[in-house]
């Protein structure tokens, strides 16, 4: 069986490193110590919201009640079991949101703020906040392979890459505006995208191990999108000032991943 659910594990590695690869590409303006104004900023993270809002919906909600039906539930349980599991999924980021000590980019400090957190550096809370965002997007890519479905597969993998290339840049950006070198700040949002491949290895090694799991994993994993969406991605681009701007971003980035995950997984 491990054998078996291997090459699976392999191609959700691979597309994770991928994704983790445009993360540190978005990193490149700062480390040629280039600037890019908040306006530029607010637009490009709203269109990582678009792109992963859209991902949620039709590379994990969809293909999860798809996947729920072939089992041989009805409208109703399937609705149900779909629906139960994007409020698991929320409700862990929740969780972690709340326990693990982190930082925002603006906003600042959340979760304990005990022992732990005041003997981490400030880095170290950025870290942790970059983790909580990009763990998501790592487990959707597993189950979207670990499902089987190759075509699906890459056109999220795709969108997610897509939208991770604003997003190191925005990481980059932030720890400057925070204080930090340009080696550090470059450095950071080049390695937190290594977070992605070993989510996605986990998910489809899980969901590898038995399909029944599927449209659980597949709608577990857009709850914890949906959350860092609203949560995360839409509050920090709209703080600024610029709040059609970053809608604009998103309306885009919705159509450009519709479209992608129309024709790549036709």
């Amino acid at each position: 069986m491990l054998g078996q659910r291997a090459p699976l594990a392999q191609q959700a590695a691979l597309a994770g490193l991928i994704a983790a690869g445009a993360t540190a590409l978005g990193t490149l303006p700062v480390w040629l110590s280039q600037t890019t104004s908040e306006r530029t900023r607010d637009a490009m993270m709203g269109f990582g919201a678009g792109v992963m809002l859209a991902a949620s919906a039709f590379s994990l909600v969809v293909p999860a009640l798809a996947a729920a039906g072939q089992q041989g539930l009805g409208p109703w349980p399937a609705g149900l079991l779909v629906g139960s599991a994007i409020l698991v999924g929320a409700l862990c980021l929740v969780l972690l949101d709340r326990w693990l000590p982190h930082e925002h980019f603006i906003k600042g400090p959340e979760g304990t703020q005990g022992a732990l957190s005041q003997r981490l550096k400030r880095v170290w809370l950025f870290v942790f906040a970059v983790a909580l965002h990009n763990m998501p997007e790592g487990l959707a890519i597993g189950v979207a392979w670990g499902g089987g479905d190759a075509a699906a597969a890459s056109a999220l993998g795709t969108g997610i890459a897509i939208q991770d290339v604003p997003e190191g840049l925005v990481i980059a950006v932030a720890l400057r505006g925070a204080g930090y070198g340009r080696v550090m700040s470059a450095g950071i949002g080049a390695l937190s995208g290594l977070v992605e491949p070993v989510a996605a290895v986990a998910a489809a090694l899980v969901v590898g191990w038995s399909l029944i799991l599927l449209p659980w994993g597949l709608a577990f994993a857009a709850g914890a999108m949906l959350y860092v969406i609203s949560h995360e991605v839409i509050p920090e681009s709209h703080r600024q000032g610029h709040e059609r701007l970053a809608t604009a971003g998103l309306m885009v980035g919705f159509v450009v991943m519709m479209l992608l995950d129309t024709a790549l997984a036709a």
